[in-house]
């Protein structure tokens, strides 16, 4: 078992860098770059997380990137592939994608919800990031 007290203390080593929000993501307007496929991210000071959803027969093409990926499926299902190494992902099932590593999605009939964690921010949604759910201050975007 875990020290509960180190790992919940409440003693501050530092000094907040920004307030604590709450986000409505519903009220986030979506972004496809492909029809089919909407964005919803949500921009933290160091980490984005992006709330993806895939209508039936919707392809996020293999594509590269430098920013470290976390997929986790919340609803759903999709075909995803991590550089040929192809599989059904359903909800609850996660997926790691390092820096530059090749990777794509597609749905069959069904649709998927999933959210993906970035780290550093995506850089093609931080526009988009930014006019919709504004930044705490102090983020270095």
């Amino acid at each position: 078992m875990t020290d509960s007290l180190q790992h919940f203390s409440t003693e501050a080593e530092g000094v907040p860098t920004a307030a604590g929000r709450y986000v409505d993501v519903d009220a986030i307007e979506s972004v496809e770059f492909v029809p089919g496929l909407g964005f919803r991210p949500v921009l933290g000071e160091r980490t984005m997380v992006n709330f993806v959803s895939f209508e039936p027969h919707t392809e996020a093409p293999l594509h590269v990137h430098e920013e470290e990926q976390i997929v986790l499926v919340i609803d759903g299902e999709f075909e995803f592939n991590i550089d040929g190494d192809v599989r059904m992902m359903r909800t609850g099932d996660v997926a790691v994608i390092p820096s530059w590593v090749p990777h794509g999605a597609r749905t069959h009939a069904s649709s998927c919800n999933e959210i993906d964690v970035f780290n550093p921010p995506r850089r093609s949604l931080l526009d988009h990031a930014g006019r919709s759910s504004p930044p705490p201050a102090g983020a270095g975007v």
